[in-house]
């Protein structure tokens, strides 16, 4: 198993795809606990969290056949497949708190909001979604996870710099892409400045 502890998680997955369950076991410690902590943090929902967490998991075996030379790093993709399970739940969750919410007092305002609010996530979700794979990354690298540049480029295995320009391409993207929205609704959407600051960043 230490050999295993000190394998690199593709060459890992490739391991499993041929049916050595010792390196599921392995990937499962590296990747289990960080997998279910970010869904945490986005549901604020233990039970949740550990649905979502054993979900990403299957999907990640259920892909390893076919995972190729060159895809992006697996924490990345862990990442990026909770961030979706999680919003999926929320979406949900919104959904049905919604149904059971008593009706409003003046209601032709309350559901205008509620219209907006829906179109502006919609949208914003939309547009972030339509990003070229890496530029989505390294977003959500920086403005869901928090990490700093260093951190993006070591989790993405690539420079400092390339970080900076993948981040740099996707804010001006998403700008034109919701160029047509109320500033207001763009700005509350999208984070204009770093959560977390770093070397080099």
């Amino acid at each position: 198993m230490d050999q295993l502890e000190e394998t690199n998680d593709k060459a890992l997955l490739a391991l499993y795809a041929t049916g050595d369950q010792g390196a599921a076991r392995a990937l499962t410690a590296r990747h289990l606990p960080r997998v279910f902590a970010h869904a945490c943090r986005l549901l604020q929902d233990h039970g949740e969290a550990e649905d979502v967490a054993q979900e990403v998991m299957m999907k990640l075996w259920k892909i390893a056949p076919e995972w190729r030379e060159g895809e992006a790093k697996i924490s990345t993709w862990l990442y990026r497949v909770t961030a979706n399970a999680s919003t999926d739940r929320l979406r949900k969750r919104r959904s049905v708190a919604l149904e059971a919410a008593p009706e409003p007092l003046d209601e032709s305002a309350s559901v205008e909001q509620n219209m907006i609010s829906h179109d502006t996530s919609r949208m914003v979700h939309g547009a972030i979604s339509e990003l070229p794979e890496r530029q989505r990354d390294a977003l959500h690298l920086r403005h869901f996870e928090e990490l700093s540049n260093p951190e993006i480029a070591r989790a993405m295995e690539t420079s400092v710099e390339a970080v900076e320009s993948l981040l740099g391409r996707a804010r001006r993207a998403l700008a034109e892409k919701l160029a047509h929205m109320r500033p207001a609704e763009t700005t509350r959407n999208i984070p204009a400045k770093p959560l977390k600051t770093g070397a080099g960043t």
